[in-house]
């Protein structure tokens, strides 16, 4: 569950803001994505050379590609909007990090999912 250190105005800023950054752009990426793999795969698979099935297969191509700029830019809208204002009580899943290992026995690196 999402919730904000502050209250009032600043609370539901931060609520909205938390829910359209993780829920909302995560959720358009994915159909962005799958819109486009589909335009892909009718496209150059399912189209068998058809003009009308290639062009419907690349408007599908160009939909897929618009909404992932659509997304991008809303996300970055988005973390300005965060930032700018001191509304990041939510904040952004943690980039991970990789640290070689000191040990050296165990040959074996590791990630670091938190800062």
């Amino acid at each position: 569950m999402i919730t904000a250190s502050c209250s009032g105005l600043c609370g539901i800023a931060s609520i909205v803001l938390g829910l359209i950054n993780t829920i909302f752009v995560p959720l358009l990426f994915a159909v962005a994505f799958i819109v486009f793999i589909y335009g892909i795969a009718k496209t150059y698979i399912f189209s068998h050379g058809e003009p009308e099935e290639v062009a419907q297969g690349h408007k599908l191509l160009l939909w897929g590609l618009i909404g992932f700029a659509v997304m991008v830019s809303v996300w970055g809208i988005v973390n300005v909007v965060t930032n700018t204002f001191g509304l990041n009580t939510i904040g952004s899943p943690a980039t991970p990090t990789f640290t070689p290992s000191s040990s050296g026995a165990s040959g074996q690196n590791q990630m670091n999912w938190y800062n």
